[in-house]
């Protein structure tokens, strides 16, 4: 147990002592005045919560100090942990009853998504899961290149196609080979695409319908791969994603490099998607399923150390 935490403090290092560190000048043994609320409500909206949340945040702790009679700033500490950790659901991560599951991973460039399929890859076989994976990314040569690496490493099929094929087929080719082999689950990697970009999600609109003319009813989940260090930038994406594919889950990449891991509370609030996974390292293992104590946990540390 203390090794999975310190993983989580680890991981959210930058983000507890650039963000929710400097909550320490806040509550300190001072008393709890107008200054008090607008530091914190400065701090929080900058550690990325979002300003609808740091609101929310803000008016249940001036509740919670005028119905408890608090006086001082550092009574407010534990309270503020209990805010925080009841704005965050704890994941159901999903069990299929069809086989295979097809798993369509989508995000903008650069957000870390080949990278998420080769770690999710990991983590099913190491629940004995047969997996094959689909390189639908064409027009980026190196991403196909960097699955292949990831497939020989960790001993899975992948099915590609040429650059500049059409991304349609190859998750189609995807789908069908994951039927003829039995496999468990597909993971199907797509082009990084700008969510402002309209051909560009129109083009994933495609590979999505495809999808579900290879086999009726996938894909059966569609994760969205969000880079942690864009903080509230990766909010708008996220809302543009949601509407064009579905998007039924939220993986955070690149977590232990980001100084905004607030986000995820605005991500669960604003957007009501699970948060399913999240990056906190670079090896195959390092994608851990979220968890609300731990991450809630890892924020605060310097905080409350």
């Amino acid at each position: 147990m203390a090794e999975f935490l310190n993983r989580w403090r680890t991981g959210l290092a930058k983000t507890s002592k650039a963000a929710f560190g400097r909550l320490a000048d806040v509550f300190g043994a001072t008393e709890i005045t107008a200054e008090t609320w607008d530091d914190l409500e400065t701090l929080l909206v900058q550690a990325d919560l979002g300003v609808e949340t740091t609101t929310d945040v803000i008016r249940s702790l001036q509740r919670l100090t005028r119905s408890l009679g608090l006086i001082r700033t550092a009574e407010l500490r534990s309270h503020l942990r209990q805010e925080l950790r009841a704005r965050l659901d704890a994941p159901v991560l999903p069990v299929w009853d069809v086989s295979p599951a097809i798993i369509l991973l989508v995000g903008v460039n650069g957000s870390g998504k080949t990278t998420t399929v080769a770690k999710l890859a990991h983590r099913f076989r190491g629940e004995g899961k047969r997996v094959l994976l689909g390189a639908a990314d064409t027009f980026r040569a190196a991403a196909v290149d960097q699955l292949q690496v990831w497939a020989d490493r960790l001993q899975v099929p992948l099915v590609a196609g040429q650059q500049d094929a059409d991304p349609g087929a190859v998750a189609y080719n995807a789908v069908q080979a994951g039927l003829a082999r039995g496999v468990d689950i597909v993971l199907i990697d797509t082009a990084g695409r700008l969510h402002t970009r309209y051909n560009l999600m129109e083009e994933l609109k495609k590979v999505y319908r495809v999808v579900g003319k290879a086999l009726p009813g996938a894909p059966h989940a569609v994760w969205l791969v969000l880079d942690a260090t864009t903080g509230q930038n990766a909010l708008q994406q996220a809302r543009q994603f949601k509407e064009a594919v579905g998007v039924t889950g939220v993986i955070l990449a690149k977590l232990d490099s980001s100084a905004r891991g607030g986000m995820v509370f605005a991500i669960q609030r604003e957007l009501g998607l699970p948060i399913l996974f999240a990056g906190l390292g670079e090896q195959p293992e390092d994608l851990a399923p979220f968890d609300p104590e731990a991450f809630v946990d890892g924020i605060l540390a310097d905080f409350e150390a």
